[in-house]
């Protein structure tokens, strides 16, 4: 028999879900395991190919933070799936914090963030804008407590930073590489 969840206790409920669970193993030895519990997200990269640069987004990131970070990171524009479908959430996270209008979307992959300890799994994007698509302010929901800065950062930066470390938002270095895979004359002769 695989292992399986016998029971789970809720320890928290609030913008994230905290929980035990006992886990029952293959020889029926029993272990807690602690999940925490926000669903389902997603992450675009927006890019312009005719201009080769990326549209990124920061904030303040109380976890980073607390582990001896920074307070803000260089990130994709990302956020939990509400009620639309990872493409329409994409596209709504993508105007809130970046101000941008997205409309064809590429999917990379839907992977697990930390399947360690963690229930989300993140729907991840490319997505091509121009200059013209950039229709709102962007900055975040103040509703919300976001207070967004968005960056548009040339391809070849963006990739160095890949290469050297600086961008440390593992979803933003997945794009970023499937970026690269998929569009290399993006990247060529940018050094």
């Amino acid at each position: 028999m695989a292992p399986r969840i016998g029971g789970v206790r809720l320890v928290h409920d609030g913008w994230a879900r905290f929980l035990v669970a006992e886990v029952i193993q293959e020889d029926g030895t029993r272990m807690t395991r602690e999940i925490e519990d926000h669903g389902r997200a997603v992450a675009v990269l927006p890019y312009d190919p005719d201009r080769r640069v990326a549209t990124l987004v920061s904030q303040f990131r109380a976890p980073v933070l607390y582990s001896d970070g920074p307070a803000t990171h260089l990130e994709a524009p990302a956020g939990l799936l509400d009620e639309g479908t990872p493409e329409d959430e994409a596209r709504r996270e993508a105007m809130e914090e970046t101000g941008l209008r997205l409309t064809a979307l590429e999917f990379i992959a839907s992977a697990w963030s930390m399947s360690g300890i963690s229930t989300e799994r993140m729907d991840l994007f490319l997505a091509v804008y121009g200059t013209a698509d950039r229709i709102g302010a962007g900055g975040g929901l103040a509703a919300e407590g976001e207070a967004v800065t968005i960056h548009e950062i040339p391809l070849r930066d963006l990739a160095a930073m890949g290469r050297d470390g600086r961008l440390t938002d593992m979803k933003s270095l997945t794009l970023l590489f499937a970026l690269q895979l998929r569009r290399p004359d993006l990247f060529t002769g940018l050094g």
